[in-house]
């Protein structure tokens, strides 16, 4: 699939690919069954010299134009005899532009259902969802992490409106930095969010003349890539390019309700990308670990990578 994708080969992806009933009409894991015991061992083996690298931007305690409804933390102090103790508070609306957070499946959908064809009317409420919350992936995530440098690959600092990510373009990528991506994978692609952002108004925050989003990142066409590679788990700096051409609500975010992918939204890869371009070397022990939210449609999320 390339830029000339039509309308029916996206929904092709998304509908006639899916993964609904793959592993039992009840699953609410997802493509993490792909992660077993012994991908985990065999993906844990990668961790060469102990270097650990957090993929997390920092908490957005800082208002801004992606960041409306910034997170908020107070402090306090109690003071007792001869000490004290210090409490804060945590709050944060993490779904957005600027918070690193994995999604749920219950997250998104289409006019088909989310995954495995729920109807969300009938799983989500007040309280949470009854229905492929995080809470299902407690146990986090352990598994084999591969980095997709798109920006090297390219030559140019950071992904632009005009020439989207495809997915021909992640097959070349992986085959120039000679890795394979294999079915239970972590796939990081990076694209120079950290360089437009010195360069642009935040990623995220410019519109179109209607007022729809207008951001750049992965063309609809990554959608199968990760369903070719069975990967379960994508996690990037930039999302979906917006607007699609299609009208169609989700392409790559997609992935999570057609093909259960867990995916982890606005992570920090600049320095991850410029290690393993020194050491040639881009896979590496991939760990994230969720809050246990029962009914949570997500949680926000510090991914590790040890190289």
């Amino acid at each position: 699939m390339s830029p000339r994708s039509s309308r029916a080969d996206i929904l092709r992806e998304l509908h006639g690919r899916r993964n609904w009933d793959r592993w039992g009409p009840d699953d609410e894991k997802g493509a993490l069954n792909l992660i077993t015991p012994q991908k985990r061992i065999a993906a844990l083996s990668l961790a060469k010299t102990g270097d650990v690298f957090s993929l997390s931007r920092p908490f957005p305690t800082e208002p801004g134009p992606t960041n409306p409804y910034p997170a908020q933390h107070y402090l306090r102090t109690e003071r007792r005899v001869g000490g004290g103790a210090a409490r804060d508070f945590y709050g944060i609306d993490y779904h957005g532009m600027v918070s690193t957070h994995i999604d749920a499946l219950c997250h998104t959908w289409d006019d088909e259902g989310m995954w495995g064809g729920k109807n969300p009317a009938e799983v989500l409420g007040h309280t949470g969802s009854s229905w492929g919350a995080i809470d299902k992936w407690r146990d986090g995530i352990i598994t084999r992490g591969v980095l997709l440098d798109v920006t090297r690959f390219r030559g140019e600092p950071y992904v632009t409106h005009q020439r989207p990510v495809t997915g021909e373009e992640l097959d070349a990528v992986a085959a120039h930095q000679r890795v394979d991506v294999q079915p239970g994978d972590a796939a990081l692609v990076y694209s120079g969010r950290d360089r437009w952002d010195r360069e642009h108004p935040p990623w995220g925050s410019e519109l179109t003349a209607d007022g729809q989003p207008r951001r750049p990142g992965l063309h609809g066409s990554c959608l199968k890539f990760v369903r070719d590679r069975d990967i379960a788990v994508l996690g990037w700096d930039m999302q979906d390019q917006m607007p699609n051409e299609w009208g169609i609500p989700w392409t790559v975010h997609g992935a999570t309700f057609a093909f259960g992918v867990a995916l982890v939204d606005h992570c920090e890869l600049s320095a991850l990308a410029d290690e393993c371009a020194r050491r040639g070397v881009y896979e590496f022990a991939f760990i994230a670990a969720p809050l246990v939210v029962e009914g949570g449609t997500g949680s926000p999320v510090n991914p590790l990578a040890i190289l």
